[in-house]
């Protein structure tokens, strides 16, 4: 390759300088890989009498009307629909990562086998927070509803174009950063088993991210300024299609909270409830993934308009 191509190619505003390689990724994952009987099973328990989620993700603090008790309850009953929610999101995201895998498999040896580990890796992260819904279920003793079911839900996301299903993917691996990172700041005292859950899950899905990131400009490259605008407005429909379930999910928890606590809430309460925590899923499953730094990054290499435009409407998620 010449000099010539080499600036061509930085100075093209749909490449995102990063530096991420597929030889890269895949090396880190094999570096990192770990297996489920490493995090659960054995003397490896949920702590039910700690919170599971950071306060920043499961916002109980501002329902005062609570006691601390009652708090911890609800911190649980986030952390359950986290794990089912993200099992969720996994089975589309697999299926996904094959499709797009399937086309190239001659082409870039590295490419191939990384996006195979990256399904492998999905598939055992499906496995895996089925088998902490199911700790929890036993050691909860309530039951807790959650949105769905799974495949209605794959098959909806999944009838968007490439490009905008990838972008939602990439929200999704980029907020499971800074999830973590937000469960082991502040001094947080989190059940050390639901934390190692955030922990592994973080470990592999960072080079998820890395290899959605590549994923979304080959992608892109092949495609018109008009149509990279359009798949925004689908990833941005796909949002709005989360956040309704997002809202039926806080009325699923705010009913497990009264069938644990053995509270009816007042109608006032209940109204506060709903409010802080549909806003609290808000922000966890939609507005930390809209304003993380790479995300935005990304969508900048697409066009410097659609970062300003997804920069506008994320407060609402926040």
């Amino acid at each position: 390759m010449n000099t010539a191509t080499v600036t061509a190619r930085t100075n093209n505003p749909r490449i995102n300088n990063h530096g991420y390689t597929y030889q890269a990724a895949l090396a880190a994952s094999q570096k990192v890989n770990w297996r489920i009987e490493d995090i659960i099973g054995g003397d490896r328990r949920l702590d039910f009498s700690k919170p599971f989620m950071p306060e920043s993700l499961a916002r109980v603090e501002p329902l005062g009307f609570l006691t601390e008790s009652e708090k911890r309850t609800l911190n649980q009953i986030r952390g359950h629909a986290y794990l089912c929610i993200f099992g969720l999101v996994e089975e589309f995201i697999l299926p996904f990562v094959l499709d797009h895998a399937r086309p190239q498999l001659d082409e870039d040896d590295f490419r191939t086998r990384a996006f195979l580990q990256f399904a492998g890796e999905e598939a055992k992260h499906i496995q895996l927070f089925k088998c902490f819904r199911d700790e929890f279920q036993k050691g909860f003793g309530t039951e807790c509803a959650v949105i769905g079911p799974p495949a209605e839900i794959a098959k909806a996301v999944l009838s968007h174009s490439p490009l905008a299903v990838a972008l939602l993917i990439l929200h999704i691996e980029w907020f499971t950063q800074s999830h973590y990172l937000e469960s082991i700041g502040g001094n947080q005292q989190l059940d050390p088993q639901f934390k190692s859950l955030l922990k592994y899950h973080w470990m592999e899905e960072a080079q998820h991210a890395r290899l959605d990131t590549l994923m979304v400009e080959t992608l892109a490259a092949s495609l018109t300024a008009r149509e990279i605008e359009i798949a925004v407005d689908e990833y941005l429909e796909m949002g709005g299609f989360l956040d309704n379930g997002l809202k039926a999910q806080a009325q699923f928890d705010l009913e497990a909270f009264e069938r644990a606590t053995r509270r009816q809430l007042t109608g006032n309460e209940r109204a506060a409830f709903l409010e802080v925590q549909h806003q609290a899923n808000r922000w966890t499953y939609i507005g930390s993934g809209m304003t993380h730094p790479n995300f935005l990054a990304s969508l900048e290499s697409l066009a410097p308009q659609l970062r300003k435009r997804i920069e506008e409407i994320s407060p609402v998620f926040c």
